[in-house]
């Protein structure tokens, strides 16, 4: 078995082939103001105790305002947020000029618009090489409209396919029955 450590080029490639979600994270700042990130690094950890995470670059310049909040909420993004998206996925300038929100539990803003929000109490923050992985214990969690996610997959952003909708809902079924077996 070979133990060589990949090329980043490399490992960009591969992880492409993943397709995942689009959320924003948001917080309220030490200086009251909001401040938010677009990451596609978000993910369910546990549901007992109810947690989740997500993994900032260290270069980034919203998680330490994130990180000293204490609290953070998830906005899922749908597949007609795509600008919202852009918007937060960029460094510096006002990322909140024009956006509608409210102010959650713990402070975070909650986007208009997305699909759900998942409000945290950051609980750890562990080491993950050229990220950090943060973990927020889940102080409460809504669904607010039905709706296509908006997706990553291939360095390209996407929706799931109106053909493909009946499709996904069996396979989740059959998921759904498989994981009731499974350790997972």
């Amino acid at each position: 078995m070979s133990t060589h450590t990949p090329a980043a080029a490399d490992m960009k490639s591969v992880l492409s082939g993943f397709c995942t979600g689009i959320a924003v994270i948001t917080a309220c700042g030490s200086d009251g103001r909001p401040v938010g990130m677009a990451v596609q690094s978000f993910s369910s950890v546990s549901l007992d105790p109810p947690l989740v995470c997500f993994c900032p670059a260290r270069t980034s310049t919203t998680w330490p305002g994130i990180r000293a909040a204490g609290a953070f909420a998830v906005n899922v993004l749908a597949a007609d947020q795509l600008e919202l998206c852009h918007r937060f996925a960029v460094t510096g300038g006002d990322k909140f000029a024009g956006v509608a929100w409210r102010a959650g539990a713990a402070g975070a803003p909650l986007l208009d618009g997305a699909l759900a929000t998942v409000e945290c109490v950051l609980e750890d923050v562990l080491d993950g090489g050229d990220h950090a992985i943060a973990l927020g214990r889940v102080i409460a969690a809504e669904v607010h409209r039905d709706g296509a996610p908006l997706l990553y997959f291939r360095r390209a952003y996407g929706r799931v396919s109106d053909s493909g909708a009946g499709a996904s809902a069996s396979m989740s079924a059959s998921m759904a029955a498989a994981r009731s077996r499974s350790e997972a």
